[in-house]
């Protein structure tokens, strides 16, 4: 063994922990600003209707059939599966929901637009951190979402 290349090798494994960590953190950060443009949309003064709140189911419903798609499909490198294509379809459908409720809200008149923007707005960068989660930790790797 070259002397010194144990220690080369743990400073990169060292490194790609921390890229995780570094990962965890930003997904972190973006999903707070999210959410708090949710309740920007639910609190402020002058909207004070707590309807919207109702999208944070659709942010609890959107990654369980991707979760069920990874579980019950095979470990092929097929481009794609059945299984995998029918979650896509029930994911992009509790998405559009998300993104039509607020909306359907506003038309009616039970929330103001300007709530349903920042509603839409909190949407938009939620759904974009549990997107940026499965592109991070999704890779099967040591640092993945499926060790917790």
């Amino acid at each position: 063994m070259v002397p010194g290349r144990g220690r080369k090798w743990d400073r990169i494994r060292s490194r790609e922990k921390m890229a995780g960590i570094k990962a965890l953190v930003g997904l972190s950060f973006s999903g707070a600003i999210g959410l708090t443009f949710l309740m920007l949309g639910c609190a402020l003064e002058q909207y004070g209707v707590y309807w919207p709140l109702f999208v944070l189911i659709f942010y609890f419903l959107s990654p369980i059939p991707s979760f069920i798609a990874r579980r019950l499909g095979d470990d092929s490198d097929a481009a794609s599966s059945a299984c995998r294509e029918l979650a896509y379809f029930f994911t992009t459908g509790i998405v559009v929901s998300a993104f039509g409720l607020p909306i359907i809200l506003a038309r009616v008149a039970v929330i103001q637009w300007g709530a349903c923007g920042l509603v839409l707005a909190g949407n938009a960068v939620i759904f974009l951190t549990i997107l940026g989660f499965f592109l991070v930790f999704g890779r099967g790797d040591d640092f993945s979402w499926e060790q917790w």
